[in-house]
C-alpha cells in the first residue's frame, strides 16, 4: 500500500491526471452532450474536484496509472461484464429448468492480491456475478457462497471463481 512519505511529485501528478480524467468522461456520461458551456463547466468542476481530492487517489491503495494498467483495467470491465452476463444467464436458466443442478454451499478461495483495495475489488466483483457472493475476506483468503459448487479444494475452487478476475487485478494493482 502507497504511504504518504511514498508520495513522488511525478506518482501526484499521475494522480491527478488519472481522477482529472475519470471525472471529465462520468460528466460527459451523465450530461451526453458537447455544447461549449456545458463542457467547460464539467472540465472545470472535475478540475477543481481532482485538485482537492488527487491525493486520496494513492492513499486508497491505488497505485500510479501507467498505460499497461489502464489497458488492463479496460480489459477487466470487459472481462467483469462478460462474466456477469454469463452467469445471470446460468442462474436464469436454473430457475427455468428446475432439472438443472443446484449444489449450494460455501467455499474458500485464496488470492495473491496484496492491497485491501484490490481484495475488495475482487470480492465485489465475485458478488457481482450471480450464483456467488463473497461472505467475508480473511488475510489472502475469501469465503464465497457458491450456487453450484464445483469443486471444494480451495485451489480448484480458486481456479475456477476468483483467477478469471485476478489475474487482470494483479497487473493493475502489483
Amino acid at each position: 500500500m502507497y504511504k504518504d512519505k511514498d508520495y513522488n511529485l511525478r506518482d501526484r501528478i499521475k494522480s491527478f491526471l488519472w481522477l482529472f480524467f475519470f471525472l471529465v468522461v462520468l460528466w460527459l456520461l451523465l450530461t451526453s452532450t458537447f455544447h461549449f458551456q456545458e463542457l467547460w463547466v464539467g472540465i472545470f468542476v472535475s478540475f477543481i474536484i481532482a485538485v482537492i481530492n488527487h491525493k486520496f487517489y494513492i492513499r486508497l491503495g491505488f497505485p500510479p496509472v501507467t498505460p499497461k494498467r489502464f489497458v488492463f483495467f479496460i480489459l477487466y470491465i470487459f472481462i467483469l461484464f462478460y462474466e456477469i452476463i454469463k452467469a445471470n444467464l446460468d442462474v436464469a436458466l436454473r430457475i427455468i429448468r428446475p432439472s438443472l443442478p443446484i449444489n449450494p454451499g460455501v467455499v474458500i478461495i485464496k488470492t495473491k492480491l496484496e492491497s485491501d483495495i484490490a481484495k475488495t475489488i475482487l470480492a465485489n466483483s465475485i458478488t457481482l456475478t450471480p450464483g456467488t457472493f463473497t461472505l467475508d475476506i480473511q488475510g489472502d483468503k475469501l469465503l464465497i457462497h457458491w450456487i453450484d459448487v464445483e469443486a471444494t479444494d480451495i485451489e480448484a475452487a480458486t481456479n475456477i471463481i476468483g483467477e478469471r478476475f485476478e489475474k487482470y487485478l494483479r497487473v493493475i494493482f502489483q
